[in-house]
This record gives structure tokens, C-alpha cells and sequence, in this order.
């Protein structure tokens, strides 16, 4: 790879933004988990969501945050 593919797959990179919200299609393929588990966990609460006009969206951070209350939560039992 020379160096001029590098720096065109960098500009890639940073011009692509970062996403703030997910489709709860997303956040279940982040939690390795289905859409239907993912779900789920929306409706008991587990899993932050809101709505977007008539759309259901995920936090980009709140997969880490379930993960990590789980990991709190399975050390404690």
C-alpha cells in the first residue's frame, strides 16, 4: 500500500461522522444480541432508547452502559 492510498483512506475516516444515535437493528448487531432481544431489553428498561418522530433510536453509548451493568451487576452475584 503506498503512501497516497494511506492518506485517502485517513480522509475516509475522519470525514465519515461518528455516529450519536443507532437503529435498535445496530445496537443489537453492537451487542452481538437479535433485533427481537434487543427489543426487549428497550421495553424493561434495560437498554436506553427514544423516539425520533415515529422513529425508535439507541444511544450510541448506551450499549456500553447496559454491558457495563451487567459486568457490575454478575460480579456482585
Amino acid at each position: 500500500m503506498s503512501i497516497a492510498s494511506v492518506d485517502t483512506v485517513r480522509l475516509v475516516e475522519v470525514d465519515t461522522p461518528v455516529p450519536v444515535l443507532l437503529t435498535v437493528k445496530e445496537a443489537a448487531k453492537c451487542l452481538r444480541i437479535g433485533r427481537t432481544t434487543c427489543f426487549a431489553l428497550i421495553r424493561t428498561g434495560a437498554l436506553e432508547s427514544l423516539m425520533v418522530g415515529g422513529l425508535r433510536r439507541v444511544p450510541a453509548d448506551a450499549p456500553a452502559a447496559y454491558l457495563a451493568r451487567r459486568r457490575v451487576e454478575q460480579r456482585a452475584a
